[in-house]
C-alpha cells in the first residue's frame, strides 16, 4: 500500500492540538486545506481518526495507536537528515518556537534577539507561554523547540542544560518613609509585599526559601509578570522580592531603591530544555550555544557593574 508521507505531520499535529484551526495555524496552512488533508488521511487509513465533540476532537483508537509510532519515526528522520546538513547562521531562514518563563523573557530575550539580528537576521522567533507544566509548552512532544526557565521533573525525552544561577534582592520606592539605607528582617516582615506568580516552579521556590529561613511576608497583591512590579512599587509603600538581574535593571529607575534581602534567600537555577529529536540539529545546536553565551555574558556584565 502506498502512503502519502506529507499527510503524517498533519495527523501528529491534529493529535496534539485536537483543534483544526489551531493545527492549521501551526502547520502554516489554511483551515480548508487541513480539513482536506484530514479527509485524505481518513480515506488512506480507512478510519475516521477524530470524532468531533463539543470542546474539541476525540481521537479514535487507531489514531491513539498510530500517532506515537508516526511521531517517533518523524523524529528519527529529522535527526538523520538535519544532522547531515551544514548550518550557516548568516544565510539561514528558520522559525524557532520558544517557551520562556517571564523571568527569561524579561532578562535574556532582548539580548538574544539583538544577537540574532547581528549574526542570523533570517532566524525568527515565536514565543509562547511557559505554561504550568512541560506538556502545555509542547516541549515534551517536540513541537516547541525549547523551553527556558526553571525545569523540574523533566521526562527522559527532554534534555536539560543549566544556564546560570540567580539570586534574589528587594525593591522599594526611593522615597519610602521607613526604608532608607538597609532593609532589616523586622522591616521586611512589617511591610506589605508585591508577589510575582509566573508559571512554573519559581513561585514555590521563593515561598520555600522564606519558610526555611523563618521569614514571613504579608502579600498585598499578586501579579503575573515582573513588568507590573515597578509601577506598583513606585506608588505604594510595598516591597517586592525579585531576581537579582531584574533588580539590576530596575536600579536604573530613579523612583526605586534596591536592597539586599535581609537574609540570604539562596539561588534558583535557570535552565534550557529541548526534545531529544533536536540533539543533532545543527541550527538548534547553534541557537542553544548562542543562548548559553548570552546567559553567561549577562551574569558577567551584572557582576562588573
Amino acid at each position: 500500500m502506498k502512503y502519502d508521507l506529507n499527510l503524517l505531520p498533519v495527523l501528529v499535529t491534529l493529535m496534539e492540538e485536537r483543534n483544526v484551526t489551531r493545527a492549521a495555524e501551526r502547520l502554516g496552512i489554511t483551515q480548508p486545506a487541513l480539513s482536506n488533508a484530514l479527509n485524505r488521511l481518513r480515506d488512506m487509513l480507512h478510519d475516521p481518526l477524530f470524532i468531533r465533540e463539543r470542546y474539541g476532537m476525540r481521537p479514535t483508537q487507531m489514531a491513539e495507536e498510530l500517532v506515537p509510532v508516526i511521531a517517533a519515526a518523524l523524529a528519527t528522520l529529522d535527526d538523520v537528515i538535519l544532522g547531515q546538513q551544514d548550518f550557516d547562521p548568516s544565510q539561514a531562514t528558520r522559525l524557532f518556537t520558544l517557551a520562556p518563563n517571564s523571568y527569561v523573557e524579561f532578562v535574556l530575550m532582548p539580548a538574544i534577539v539583538a544577537r540574532l539580528r547581528e549574526c542570523a537576521p533570517g532566524i525568527r522567533l515565536r514565543l509562547i507561554p511557559f505554561g504550568n507544566d512541560l506538556t502545555e509548552t509542547g516541549a515534551i512532544s517536540g513541537t516547541t523547540d525549547m523551553v527556558l526557565g526553571r525545569i523540574s521533573d523533566a521526562p527522559d525525552n527532554l534534555v536539560v542544560q543549566h544556564l546560570m544561577d540567580e539570586g534574589l534582592a528587594c525593591v522599594v520606592r526611593a522615597d519610602h518613609p521607613e526604608i532608607h539605607n538597609a532593609l532589616s528582617s523586622a522591616q521586611y516582615e512589617s511591610l506589605k509585599h508585591v508577589n510575582v506568580l509566573p508559571p512554573g516552579r519559581m513561585r514555590a521556590g521563593l515561598f520555600q526559601a522564606l519558610e526555611q529561613r523563618g521569614l514571613k511576608r504579608q502579600v498585598a497583591i499578586s501579579v503575573t509578570h515582573f513588568l507590573a512590579v515597578p509601577e506598583i512599587i513606585a506608588v505604594t509603600d510595598y516591597c517586592a522580592t525579585l531576581p537579582d538581574l531584574i533588580c539590576h535593571h530596575l536600579a536604573k529607575d530613579p523612583r526605586l531603591n534596591i536592597f539586599p534581602a535581609p537574609v540570604d534567600l539562596g539561588t534558583f537555577p535557570v535552565e534550557m530544555g529541548w526534545h531529544v529529536r533536536y540533539r543533532h540539529d545543527p541550527a538548534h545546536r547553534w541557537l542553544r550555544s548562542l543562548i548559553n553565551d548570552v546567559a553567561k555574558e549577562r551574569m558577567e556584565n551584572a557582576l562588573q557593574t
